[in-house]
Formats: C-alpha cells, structure tokens, sequence
C-alpha cells in the first residue's frame, strides 16, 4: 500500500482535479454509445470516486 503525505493546498489542488475528471468522466458517460467504453468509463468513474472519498 502506498501513503501519500498531501499538506493543505497540495490536498485541495488534488480534490479539484478529481472532481473535475468526475465532472468530465459522468458527461462522457451520458454521450458515449459504445458498450464496451461506457463500462471502461464506469469503472475509472468508481475509482476516482474511491480516491476522492479518502481525501476526506
């Protein structure tokens, strides 16, 4: 397992730019017909989820 020591602002940069992706990834969802991609989207959306969650 790895550890990342983040301090105030490093932590909100980062937070910003996962909800940024969310933001993007959950639009690309909603547009893509391909059922193969939209699962591969799904599956990135989940993990970034998973990250943002633990910055809390």
């Amino acid at each position: 397992m790895m550890q990342l020591e983040l301090n105030g602002a490093e932590e909100k940069v980062l937070a910003d730019a996962l909800d940024s992706s969310l933001s993007r990834l959950s639009d690309e969802i909603s547009h893509t017909d391909a059922h193969d991609y939209r699962v591969f989207l799904k599956e990135r959306k989940e993990i970034l989820v998973k990250l943002r969650e633990k910055l809390h």
